[in-house]
């Protein structure tokens, strides 16, 4: 079991970083959020799951903390939810929003998940229903976020990220600027948060167009 790493990071890719740890370079599937905080030729610390795969190569996945790695791990433990579905879900949701979703029994927030359709949803909240209590405490910690102001820096920083995942400049800029005009609170998010709502949005569309 490989619980974390700790070392200089050697690339960041579209889905993944290479940290080397003690000469060997590791290749880390991570969310978008997580690969945006780190530089290459810069150290840092993440949060891993080891998952071990018959007839092939094993995956190593990094989290910015130990939060987003329970939900992941627990996700892993649904039937038909595989490591890219549970990291598409934290992509997409903070792990408060997730806990909130499970909480309230929202099938509609799996949903926005792309790859997750309502009946994979449904067995979500089935299977979690009473665990990944929610923390009172966590649910605060979106507004002490709100406190920094972004400014164009954070949406430079979210088209980045979004060109990194495939999109094209132009339709990163116009699907973060349609996020902040939608939800106007966001012009004083963090990076992380901005680039979780545009995310939402970006599968929100898909699964309406597809």
């Amino acid at each position: 079991m490989i619980a974390s790493i700790r070392g200089e990071v050697l690339h960041v890719g579209l889905d993944h970083a290479v940290v080397e740890v003690s000469g060997f370079g590791l290749h880390v599937s991570a969310t978008a959020q997580t690969l945006s905080q780190l530089r290459a030729g810069e150290h840092t610390l993440l949060q891993t799951s080891y998952v071990p795969r018959q007839d092939e190569a094993p995956l190593l996945f990094g989290f910015a903390d130990t939060d987003e790695r329970e939900i992941f791990t627990t996700l892993l433990g649904i039937s038909g939810v595989g490591p890219r579905l549970a990291l598409a879900v934290l992509s997409v949701h903070t792990p408060t929003d997730v806990r909130l979703a499970i909480r309230d029994s929202d099938t509609a927030a799996f949903t926005k998940v792309p790859g997750i359709g309502k009946k994979t949803a449904q067995r979500i909240l089935l299977e979690l229903a009473g665990k990944l209590v929610l923390d009172e405490v966590s649910t605060g910690e979106g507004e002490s976020q709100k406190q920094s102001a972004p400014g164009d820096v954070v949406s430079a920083e979210v088209r980045a990220a979004l060109v990194s995942l495939g999109w094209s400049e132009k339709d990163a800029a116009a699907a973060v600027d349609r996020t902040i005009s939608a939800t106007p609170e966001l012009a004083q998010a963090q990076t992380a948060e901005v680039l979780r709502a545009t995310l939402r949005s970006l599968g929100a569309s898909k699964a309406v167009t597809g």
